[in-house]
Parts: structure tokens; sequence; C-alpha cells
């Protein structure tokens, strides 16, 4: 919670982490614990749970909530920490992001509703629902058109941000960097945007942007977050070759549907019991597992292991 009062310090690289599963598909608290150790251990600036890459929509409200209350206390206001609190319904919303809020989150991540297809002024409706309703509790959208089928303009992101003193910011993860650049350049460079694509996640920098939201960071957690400080410190050449020797690691990702690349990895490296994901996702075929293994060697000097974190 500490981190709520100042939002415009919550920079660099949050981990979205995995929502561990045991082989039977329970929630595994304890890989959860191993999760949040490996990335406070590894050096990453903030932490966030129930994104995409954590399987939400897979899981009831009340094991979202088990889940991020066991993440915000192994945390222990060390870092940031921004959970996904949004889902396709209001209620369940608002219920998410009251819990969040009451363990000591330090911002929402609310994700635009999916689906359904709601128009701008939908989206400003639903934001500005939740807004009120939190008003102490810095709200960041999060913006992912390829899993909602909904894009949240830089107007709307504007109007919002306008409107609301706790409506501080947006990740975006959307491939067409020119949103990117209108979001900022409609609101200013006081909001706070992220950067939820991977081979976006430097150039963000370059126009202001306050870091990113990478899944990456669950596998080289370390470079993620260096290649934030190497930019902030000037080292722009530096920062750029963490980049590129990222590539690998970024394809990997996406081999099959994340988070499941991601989870095989984590499995193999000793983070996580059991490299189960919830359907409609299946684990790797093995043709998959062939290239995640050839992008693993290529990328893999750059895989941290888990050291003291279990």
């Amino acid at each position: 919670m500490k981190f709520r009062s100042d939002p415009s310090i919550i920079r660099g690289s949050i981990a979205p982490v995995v929502t561990p599963f045991t082989a039977d598909g329970a929630v595994d608290h304890d890989s959860l614990r191993t999760l949040i150790r490996f990335q406070l251990q590894a050096g990453s600036h903030g932490i966030s749970l129930g994104g995409s890459t954590g399987e939400p929509s897979a899981q009831s409200a009340a094991e979202r909530i088990a889940a991020m209350r066991t993440v915000a206390k192994e945390i222990d206001d060390r870092v940031p920490f921004l959970p996904g609190t949004g889902s396709h319904k209001l209620d369940e919303t608002l219920q998410l992001t009251a819990a969040a809020q009451m363990m000591g989150a330090d911002a929402a991540l609310v994700i635009t509703p999916y689906y359904a297809r709601p128009t701008q002024e939908a989206l400003y409706q639903w934001y500005a629902t939740v807004a009120r309703e939190f008003p102490d509790l810095p709200i960041i959208a999060y913006n992912v058109p390829s899993r909602t089928a909904v894009d949240i303009a830089p107007e709307t992101v504007k109007r919002l941000f306008t409107d609301f003193e706790n409506f501080v910011g947006v990740k975006e993860t959307t491939k067409d960097f020119e949103h990117f650049s209108r979001v900022l350049h409609a609101c200013g460079r006081s909001l706070l945007v992220w950067s939820g694509i991977e081979l976006l996640c430097l150039p963000l920098l370059a126009l202001g942007g306050a870091g990113f939201v990478s899944a990456v960071a669950n596998i080289a957690p370390t470079a993620v977050a260096r290649m934030y400080e190497l930019w902030e410190a000037g080292e722009f050449d530096a920062a750029r070759d963490l980049h590129y020797r990222l590539h690998p690691l970024v394809d990997l990702l996406f081999v099959e549907t994340n988070p499941a690349p991601v989870k095989w990895v984590l499995h193999q490296q000793g983070l996580i019991t059991s490299p189960h994901v919830r359907p409609p996702l299946i684990t790797p075929t093995d043709a998959g597992l062939v290239k995640i293994r050839e992008l693993l060697a290529e990328g893999g000097d750059l895989t941290s292991q888990i050291g003291d974190a279990r």
C-alpha cells in the first residue's frame, strides 16, 4: 500500500506472474509464493497477478481473491503490487477491486470488458463506475484488443484521465505503436503508460512510457528489469543489446498460447510443481516443445534460475 499515495513512482518492469496450478488443477499457493520470492530476488520493480498470463477467466472470483491475498502477503510492501481485478462482469470487477484495495494493493489493473464489444461511451462509463467506487485506489486500464475484441481509444483514455484523479494510467497491449504515441499525446506524459507487448517495451520508453508489464519477465526477470534500468541510466546501446537478446525468449512465449510455454519452462526450472493450464488451454504439444526447446537454448543465458527462492 505504501506506493498507492504516489502512483507516479510505480515504474520499470512489473512482472505479470502466472497463476500456478497443481497437476489436478487447483491453485498452487506454495508455488505462487515461490514465484514471488523469485521475482523479488531477481530485481523486478513490481508484480502483477491476474492479467492474461495469470489465466483469470479460468478462475472463480474466490480463487482470484485468495491468490491476490497470497501475493500481497508475500510481497509485504517491498515493491508495488498491481493485481488484475477486471472481468467481463461489472459486479465481479467491483468485488475483485474491493478485495484488492482491502489487502493493500497499490493500484488495480482493470481489463476492458471482453466479448461484449462495448462502445467507447460504454467503456467510459465502465471505468468511471470503477473510479468513482474506489476514489482512493489508483485505477489502470488494461487495453488488450487481441483478447477482448475492443480497443479503448486515446480520446476515451483522455476523458477518464481528465475526469478522475485516481485514473492514472493504461497498460497498452496492442501492436499498433502509433496508438501508444496518440494516447500520450492526448493525455500528456503525466499519464502512466506501460507496454504489454514485449518487443515494444523498450521503444515505449523513448516516448516517455513508465515501463512494461512483460510476460517474458516470468522466465528472464533480471534481464527485463535491467533493460529498463540501463535505459534510465542513459546506457542506450546496452539496453538495445538486451532487447535483441530477449527476442528468442519473446518468441518462445507465443509458440503456443501464453502462458502454456511459460509454465512449461517454469516447471522445468523447478519454480512451479506442474505446467498445468486450465481448459480451454492445453500444455504444449510435442511439436510445440521442439520449438520451445530450440528457443530456450538460443536465449536461455538470460533466464534466471531459482537460487534460494524455494
